[in-house]
């Protein structure tokens, strides 16, 4: 829905409001007009059920409402003698419409100083989880959410098992644009395993069904920073098709807010040129520096004295071991077909010197063995590490060299997939990365770059036609961004899929940025008797200069002296 078609339907909601309760407020005191005013009818509904009047405030909060209004309808059932549990049930399953019931064929009274306190045991416990998942719902939404890093694309920085609390408002929270979902949740409710919201994600129909007219426009709240080059940031995942997270379905479109959260850094911001040489990111030319905090893992090629040893392979971490080396005589290489070959499997050359020529890869086809006369290196493999590792470990443990290694067979495999645009990981041609208001010149040679931006993000039809391109109908030969666009990247380069591979990342994707790691676990994917907490992590933050500081020791002894402190404070209520 667009702004005006989420005010005609407010506009309705206040008729059926007023069609159906009119009456009772007629019978509580109060004039039948006053039913029919969006806001004050809320306000006067909150006097009539004795209510506190910042609960209208709850009413127009997404997500938050869909929790509030089955609490309003029972209690205004209440406020006029309609206690029994019947009357509750039969107010939530018809949505309140019970309520109509009530007011047209019922002689009901005010109850005018009706006693809120529930009047049972179960009844306490019931408003007190509605109000707790009320409150938590509130924080989780528009505050604070809690995240768990999945991947070691950010390792070093933010290590798998690393439980963090995302902060939503530092950018501004973003509005819920999925109204009707379930809260506390993301995409799919646990046990059940299925979407925890109502939305149609057919890519036939999604823009048609009346299920997604109810889906709110974009809306961020105001926040206190902007998204700055060099920030950890979480956001919703461009690319997703994802129904249900580790479980792809072929071309499922789902609500902006319902993608999966990915978190990566953001490497280039709205105005930016950015180009990508040897895994180096270069802002506007000159190369990015990072904050001290990052440390930026790439593939390194190893070579050690007589064959690996097992000192070796632990010093290197054998988590990182990445890939293997071969070599191939360069007589071979002079054969009619042999660079044919060499494209087929994929092999990436590493240096040459007068006799061979080394590859990582791997050739496993024994034909294609013998027709290279290929070699696998028993003294050389590839692995991966910050070049402060590589300085550091080599001469150690028989570790000869360590040589940063890129890739540069370029192909269509990062974006925009276009072979105009061929490219690798490591070696990218200049982009812009597009700002709000902002107009760029357009034809068929750019129109890659962009073409999802315009199609897919701001939501406009594109047709080519011959050399013209037309949106919306009408020839085009330049195009005004709608909004702010950014680059992600994952600190560990070849083991993050980013930016480089699914293009730009929407402001409206923005969820916000890690501040806070609580909790951290190793081995968080090897089953839970794997476990092992990292002490050095709990509680420390995630930005800042130096190394991270655990704040673990100082929260415990907060804790002690408040348990002293209520100790005494209620002993000496007792001796009073």
């Amino acid at each position: 829905m667009n702004g005006t078609q989420w005010i005609i339907f407010i506009l309705i909601i206040q008729v059926i409001h007023f069609l159906g309760t009119w009456k009772l407020y007629v019978k509580a005191g109060r004039k039948a007009w006053e039913a029919a005013i969006p806001v004050y009818n809320a306000i006067i509904l909150m006097q009539i059920i004795n209510r506190p009047k910042w609960w209208v405030i709850l009413l127009f909060i997404p997500i938050i409402n869909l929790l509030m209004f089955p609490v309003v309808w029972v209690e205004t059932l209440r406020s006029f003698g309609k206690n029994s549990l019947l009357d509750t049930w039969l107010a939530l399953l018809t949505l309140g419409l019970y309520i109509y019931y009530v007011n047209y064929f019922e002689d009901v009274k005010y109850i005018e100083n009706r006693d809120i306190h529930p009047k049972t045991a179960l009844g306490e416990w019931v408003s007190s989880i509605v109000f707790a998942i009320v409150a938590a719902t509130l924080v989780h939404t528009y505050l604070i959410q809690p995240f768990v890093i999945p991947t070691s694309s950010l390792e070093k920085t933010l290590l798998v098992g690393d439980f963090l609390f995302v902060s939503k408002f530092h950018y501004g929270a973003r509005i819920p644009m999925t109204t009707v979902a379930a809260p506390m949740v993301h995409d799919t409710l646990p046990i059940f395993k299925t979407r925890s919201y109502i939305a149609d994600v057919d890519p036939a129909t999604y823009k048609t069904s009346i299920w997604n007219k109810l889906q709110l426009p974009y809306l961020r709240l105001p926040g206190f920073k902007k998204v700055k080059r060099n920030d950890i940031v979480v956001f919703s995942w461009p690319a997703d098709t994802v129904y249900q997270f580790f479980k792809k379905q072929q071309g499922v479109r789902k609500p902006i807010d319902k993608k999966s959260n990915y978190v990566k850094r953001c490497v280039g911001v709205p105005g930016d040129s950015l180009t990508i040489k040897d895994g180096y990111v270069y802002i506007n030319g000159e190369k990015t520096v990072l904050p001290y905090r990052a440390k930026p893992e790439f593939l390194h090629t190893v070579t050690v004295d007589g064959q690996f040893s097992n000192a070796a392979i632990e010093l290197l971490g054998r988590e990182n071991l990445s890939g293997n080396v071969i070599r191939v005589p360069n007589s071979s290489l002079q054969q009619e077909r042999a660079t044919e070959v060499i494209q087929a499997m994929n092999l990436e050359q590493i240096k040459s010197d007068s006799s061979y020529t080394y590859y990582a890869g791997n050739v496993g086809n024994q034909k294609v063995k013998d027709y290279l006369k290929s070699e696998d290196m028993k003294n050389m493999a590839l692995f991966n590490l910050t070049e402060e590792e590589a300085k550091n470990y080599t001469g150690k443990d028989g570790i000869t060299s360590i040589n940063k290694f890129s890739y540069t067979n370029a192909d269509t495999s990062v974006f925009p997939q276009n072979p105009a645009y061929a490219g690798t990981v490591d070696n990218m041609g200049t982009i812009y990365i597009p700002e709000k208001g902002n107009t760029v010149p357009l034809n068929v040679d750019i129109l890659p770059i962009y073409e999802k931006i315009i199609k897919e993000y701001e939501g406009n039809d594109i047709k080519v036609n011959g050399n013209q391109i037309l949106i919306n109908g009408e020839v085009s030969n330049t195009y005004t961004f709608e909004q702010n666009y950014y680059w992600m990247m994952g600190d560990n380069r070849h083991r993050s899929e980013d930016s480089r591979f699914w293009g730009y990342v929407p402001e409206d994707h923005i969820v916000g940025t890690p501040i806070f790691i609580w909790m951290s676990i190793d081995g968080i994917n090897e089953g839970i008797s794997n476990w092992k907490v990292r002490w050095d992590r709990v509680f420390t933050t995630v930005n800042g200069d130096g190394e991270p500081t655990s704040y673990f020791k100082y929260f415990l002894i907060l804790l002690a002296a408040w348990f002293i402190f209520d100790f005494f404070r209620k002993k000496k209520k007792v001796d009073a």
